[in-house]
């Protein structure tokens, strides 16, 4: 018989038995529903703070003063015979080279040769060999106040046509150009951003996208044709190539 003195042991509520038996179906499904939530939960999150962002872009420009200038001239001669025409337009051609080369200017080359008849048509008589047209063009880069006077010269030593004149900026001047029209897009981009979240009392937290177009150098700035004839005339006359202007455009992410 047990003593009434003697308190009665606490039942246990836990036990090893009780820790190795499976969850119950329903206790089951409420731990997997948790967890389903708690997945799904974070790629929401993160979803939210992608939305959260202000796409801005910015436009820049700088002006490159040109030195350099891209000229096409070369000779044109007609003849009886085709040989006659290509010995006249060799000698001359020769000539100007020679005169290029000895005034030391950059990227001499060739950029077209033509050899063709000549025919005359009257009424509806079949046309009539006339004779022979050839010609020789050659390119090259000098510093743009030799130009004038180096055409003058080039005339004399037996050029007969001038194709054209263009003009450009050292790639040294165009690199320097290039990056601070970067520099002027980034500012711009920047001030929108300050603009439009200062206005909503949003605050910047950082940049997450930078995209970077249009820094490329422009194309040479040509001169008409009619213009590089009268310096020719004028030898004393210098030619002024004028200014390149390159642009940048810089697209910036922020997340606020």
């Amino acid at each position: 018989m047990r003593s009434l003195l003697t308190p009665e042991k606490p039942p246990r509520l836990f036990s090893t038995a009780n820790r190795r038996q499976p969850l119950k179906p329903a206790a089951a499904f409420s731990f997997l529903a948790l967890m389903i939530i708690n997945l799904t939960a974070y790629p929401a999150l993160a979803q939210e703070r992608l939305l959260r962002t202000l796409t801005v872009a910015g436009q820049g420009e700088e002006k490159v003063q040109t030195s350099l200038a891209q000229v096409r001239l070369g000779v044109e001669a007609q003849g009886k015979t085709a040989q006659a025409v290509q010995a006249e337009v060799a000698e001359r051609t020769s000539a100007v080279v020679n005169l290029l080369r000895s005034r030391q200017v950059e990227k001499l080359e060739t950029t077209g040769i033509s050899l063709n008849p000549d025919y005359s048509y009257q009424d509806n008589k079949p046309p009539v060999l006339t004779g022979y047209r050839g010609s020789n063009i050659v390119s090259f880069q000098v510093p743009t106040p030799k130009a004038g006077p180096l055409l003058d010269d080039a005339v004399k030593a037996g050029a007969t046509r001038i194709d054209g004149i263009s003009f450009m900026a050292t790639e040294a001047a165009l690199k320097t150009g290039q990056q601070q029209a970067i520099r002027e897009a980034i500012q711009a981009a920047q001030a929108q951003a300050d603009t439009v979240l200062g206005a909503l009392n949003l605050t910047q937290q950082e940049i997450i996208s930078i995209r970077v177009d249009g820094a490329t150098p422009p194309p040479p700035r040509p001169l008409l044709r009619e213009a590089a004839a009268d310096s020719v005339q004028s030898a004393s006359t210098p030619i002024i190539g004028g200014e390149q202007e390159v642009q940048a455009s810089v697209t910036l992410e922020f997340r606020y």
